[in-house]
């Protein structure tokens, strides 16, 4: 990635307290447009997963300046067959990165998705949240009481998925559940 371009990925972080509990906050490197989306489709849909590195190497930046705790990195996990299909989870790939830069423990089969879900693309807010109810499970309770975790995704757009995911890990006892994500689409400040 050329110096312009990962300069613009870290001009505006994003950084939220509470937004939607049980997160206790999520960050990002900025708002999902220009070269943020850019990079997170090349990833995802171009298949150019050394990005994965470059990203997360800004996010655990992010995370240093954030002061946030350590934590156990939880990447949110893709239902099997759309991995089959990908052949990657680009959230392990970014949550890899960032446990690698920080020297935080990574597990990625802590959470599972048990129900495949449609696209989250064009869902309006009810509707992610109604798609994503109930998709996800822990898969080891016993690594999460008393726990703090980061969950990491590529994008946070209403907060349905990291919801989900975080009120999984809150419900087998977690103490404390927080985020990161590459992009924040519709973010308005706050």
């Amino acid at each position: 990635m050329c110096p312009e371009c990962q300069a613009a990925l870290i001009h505006e972080p994003i950084i939220q307290h509470d937004p939607l509990p049980p997160l206790l906050g999520v960050g990002a490197l900025g708002a999902f447009d220009g070269v943020i989306q850019t990079a997170v489709h090349a990833l995802k849909y171009d298949h150019i997963t050394d990005l994965a590195d470059v990203l997360g190497g800004l996010l655990a930046d992010l995370l240093r300046q954030a002061a946030w705790p350590q934590a156990t990195i939880v990447p949110v996990p893709l239902h099997s067959s759309r991995l089959q299909q990908r052949g990657f989870n680009q959230a392990a790939l970014l949550g890899r990165a960032i446990a690698r830069n920080l020297g935080w423990p990574f597990d990625e089969h802590l959470l599972s998705r048990v129900r495949q879900t449609a696209s989250q693309v064009g869902l309006g807010y009810h509707e992610r949240q109604v798609n994503v109810r109930d998709a996800f499970a822990v898969e080891h309770p016993d690594r999460v009481q008393g726990a703090s975790f980061l969950l990491v995704d590529d994008v946070y757009t209403t907060g349905a998925t990291l919801h989900e995911c975080a009120a999984c890990l809150a419900e087998q006892g977690a103490s404390a559940v927080r985020a990161v994500v590459v992009g924040r689409a519709g973010f308005a400040g706050g």
